[in-house]
């Protein structure tokens, strides 16, 4: 059985999106049909789930992504993962803490020696301190949902995200990159279903 967990990037992001359709709504139509001709299974945390609600306008399209998504959140507290992976993860945010103090102390020492626009110098160091920061890491509850379920479930993870990929990796997660997603829903429409 085949099963894939969605992150909120496969209908939010419009270089993923637009294998299924010019628009979100567009794309979930499309994913609902091509979904619906396989026997795999297709899950998304409910916390994920009202997240793309809140980025993408659903009301035409809720019924019919619901019909082939499950909505389920990981059971958090049955969970066990391993402790490396918390470790490591540990690390991870102490070095990320450690050069976005960095960094905010580099633009202080810019600020006082030359005057510069304060509004240009926020936002560089509002940019910096953000890439220091969130990229490539897990940065959302909704990250860590979709994480656990794919691990949960032994499901592949579909998503754009790549801190959210790079931890999935970690504790062996199947990965699935959303621009091959349409093409591996298709070959699973084309394959013959069991007792056919």
């Amino acid at each position: 059985m085949h099963r894939f967990v969605l992150d909120t990037s496969v209908f939010t992001n419009p270089d993923v999106f637009r294998a299924f359709g010019a628009d979100a709504q567009e794309a979930i139509r499309t994913f609902a049909r091509l979904a619906r001709a396989t026997s795999a299974e297709f899950y998304m945390p409910g916390s994920v789930y009202e997240e793309l609600g809140k980025i993408k306008d659903l009301s035409d399209v809720a019924a019919d992504f619901e019909s082939v998504v499950r909505i389920r959140s990981p059971r958090k507290h049955e969970l066990t993962i391993p402790g490396a992976f918390l470790y490591e993860f540990i690390e991870e945010v102490r070095y990320r803490i450690d050069r976005g103090l960095r960094i905010a102390e580099e633009a202080a020492k810019e600020a006082a020696r030359t005057p510069t626009d304060p509004a240009q110098l926020i936002n560089r160091l509002r940019g910096r301190y953000r890439e220091a920061l969130r990229q490539g890491i897990l940065d959302s509850k909704e990250d860590v949902d979709v994480l656990l379920l794919s691990f949960e479930l032994e499901g592949a993870l579909v998503c754009a995200d790549e801190g959210l990929r790079k931890w999935a990796d970690k504790v062996g997660i199947q990965i699935v990159h959303p621009h091959n997603f349409r093409q591996i829903i298709e070959s699973l429409a084309a394959q013959p279903t069991c007792g056919a």
